[in-house]
């Protein structure tokens, strides 16, 4: 990363909106009402990113990042999944993370990417961090939506532990669902519902000041709280990563994509991520070891730059500055 972004970094107010960016609504084909936030296209714009975060995320979380590619050149948008941060719940309550099918995540994700691509100006870029990098590539592989290029970080395409095979964990979940309400937590979170576990920073990130961030959105905005998903969510989620194990599937992802993932990954699994990018004709993976955590784009200051920097180089040979 060059100096001068260096000093944007640090210059950065993480807990505020932008004066460039624009906060909305946007209504889903069915009537549902998701939140998205855009910046316009500068003078000279290279193209158009969207992005799309991970389980429990809120575009705020990543304030920093996006506004970094904006100033880079690009038109930018972030949306809210249905059902997470300022997007409402689909569960029974107002902390638990709960979803029936990926599926109503993808046919939000496809209508919201037609009516943003034709509104701004290609190349286009679809990007998503986590349970979002694994929608996004899911939507490309179906068809859903067709971007120029794809950045996934950190993307959910496996679960931990390692040793269990996925059929095994989809079964489990299953059952899970069948003896009580599918809509109750899957995990424990804490003493207080919505409340931070302690010890959860050191599955996300070494920067602090980052990692408490999210509190203070939190604390600014009580819609955005988020707990466990449900076990719901939890089969749900499994069978999406069983689709995308089918042979033929990543393969016919046609897009070039470039994948970031931290070996030492304690909420999904890298060698999940190290198979998905093999399997990507056109994929390439950038690897970090024990500095990084789940959260790259919100790691300390020498990760962060090397993953924003992998990004960057990336982005250049989609739409050279």
């Amino acid at each position: 990363m060059s100096q001068r972004n260096k000093a944007e970094s640090v210059d950065f107010d993480r807990r505020a909106i932008p004066p460039a960016a624009r906060e909305s609504k946007w209504q889903t084909p069915d009537g549902y009402v998701l939140r998205r936030i855009d910046w316009p296209a500068p003078a000279k714009a290279r193209g158009s990113i969207l992005f799309m975060p991970g389980r429990g995320d809120a575009y705020e979380k990543y304030l920093e990042t996006l506004d970094h590619w904006n100033r880079q050149g690009w038109a930018v948008t972030a949306a809210d999944w249905r059902g997470q941060a300022g997007s409402g719940r689909l569960g029974s309550d107002p902390v638990t993370g709960h979803i029936d099918d990926f599926a109503t995540w993808t046919t939000d994700l496809a209508a919201l990417w037609r009516e943003w691509s034709r509104e701004n100006a290609g190349p286009h870029v679809l990007a998503g961090h986590s349970m979002g990098g694994h929608l996004v590539l899911r939507a490309v592989a179906e068809g859903a939506v067709a971007p120029d290029a794809l950045v996934l970080s950190a993307p959910m395409v496996g679960f931990l532990p390692n040793f269990l095979p996925t059929r095994l964990k989809l079964a489990l979940a299953d059952l899970m669902c069948r003896l009580g309400d599918p809509r109750r937590p899957g995990w424990k979170w804490s003493e207080k519902p919505g409340e931070l576990p302690t010890g959860r920073a050191l599955l996300l990130t070494h920067d602090t000041e980052r990692y408490a961030d999210e509190s203070w959105w939190r604390a600014a905005r009580p819609e955005l709280v988020m707990g466990p998903g449900s076990w719901g969510w939890v089969r749900a989620a499994l069978r999406s990563i069983l689709y995308l194990q089918r042979p033929g599937v990543i393969e016919a992802v046609r897009t070039p994509t470039l994948l970031i993932a931290a070996e030492h990954d304690r909420l999904v699994s890298y060698p999940a991520i190290r198979r998905i990018a093999a399997r990507l004709p056109h994929g390439k993976l950038v690897s970090f070891g024990p500095e990084a955590y789940h959260e790259l784009l919100r790691e300390a200051d020498p990760v962060r730059d090397r993953a924003v920097a992998a990004i960057d180089a990336f982005l250049d040979t989609v739409s050279p500055t």
